[in-house]
């Protein structure tokens, strides 16, 4: 049991009394003393809530840390996966309006405009860096450059999707006309190793003009008909050694040299699609290849122009 008695100004007097045998314990402290005693308390009791506080404010802090780091990880990776898909689309894109030229020069429509193509049509919606909150400068950047790129990619998209709408209105007219434009390549492998205009001449050196394209293939490569037409001569013919000739009207003539086979003759009617030879080594040549040329009333063309297709499926 505990009894506080005042002595003086100076001294306190407590006493202990224990409830188990009959001593009295008497202690006496003045007032500084307990004035200290009961500032110590407070100063012990002060730091460790202050300590404990502290403690917990650097858990939460640590916690959000690793929250806004996987998030900001999280957020990058998804950058990335948006950045790489946007790649794809673009070399599609790139593929789609290949064809488009190549579907106009057949259906002798003019060309779409190169910075027209690159501007595209209409517009689509860019957020803008306002919407966006809590986001670091290096991955803002990246998002609006994806926003400009997905814009511009909706006006191409866009305009692809105007011409491809005219390209079969025109198309349903003059279907006929289209079956003997050359359009598919003549054969379904091998690389273009020499492309249409100036070159060098394998034998001399000599820049001359190559009127035709060489694509390496096989000795035995099997080759079609790119359009429907009849074949107008079938024979060697000096450097070009074993020659096809076929006139798809309209203007029309493919010619197919170096082969080592040609299973068609002189007067023979054909359709888009038909084997018509195999390729060879023949006449003057470097190696193995098809030497292909298209000629629109008996102007030499760039074949690569009427590859709507690309091979024949």
């Amino acid at each position: 049991m505990f009894y506080q008695k005042k002595n003086s100004n100076k001294y306190h007097n407590y006493i202990l009394v224990s409830e188990k045998d009959s001593g009295i314990k008497q202690y006496h402290f003045s007032k500084k003393k307990v004035l200290g005693f009961f500032m110590l308390s407070v100063f012990v009791l002060s730091s460790t809530l202050f300590l404990s506080a502290n403690l917990l404010s650097n858990l939460i802090y640590k916690n959000k840390i690793s929250n806004l780091r996987s998030n900001y990880e999280n957020l990058t990776n998804t950058i990335v996966s948006l950045e790489r898909e946007l790649d794809e689309l673009t070399t599609e894109m790139s593929g789609i309006e290949d064809k488009d030229k190549a579907i106009r020069t057949y259906a002798g429509l003019p060309q779409i405009d190169n910075d027209i193509r690159k501007l595209g049509v209409g517009g689509g919606t860019i957020i803008g860096n306002s919407s966006y909150k809590n986001i670091p400068n290096d991955l803002l950047q990246r998002i609006s450059e994806i926003e400009l790129d997905v814009n511009n990619m909706s006006r191409k998209v866009k305009l692809e999707l105007n011409s491809y709408s005219n390209l079969y209105d025109l198309v349903k007219e003059h279907s006929d006309n289209l079956k003997t434009t050359p359009s598919i390549l003549p054969v379904q492998s091998g690389y273009v190793n020499s492309n249409f205009g100036y070159r060098e001449d394998p034998f001399d050196g000599k820049v001359r003009f190559h009127h035709g394209l060489d694509i390496a293939v096989n000795i035995g490569t099997k080759v079609y008909a790119p359009a429907n037409g009849k074949v107008k001569f079938v024979g060697r013919q000096g450097g070009w050694g074993k020659v096809l000739k076929i006139d798809h009207g309209n203007g029309y003539r493919t010619v197919y040299a170096h082969l080592s086979r040609i299973v068609v003759k002189p007067g023979s009617e054909i359709k888009r699609g038909d084997l018509v030879a195999e390729s060879g080594n023949s006449g003057r040549s470097s190696g193995p290849h098809l030497h292909y040329e298209v000629h629109k009333y008996g102007a030499p063309q760039n074949p690569m122009d009427y590859f709507f297709s690309g091979t024949l499926k």
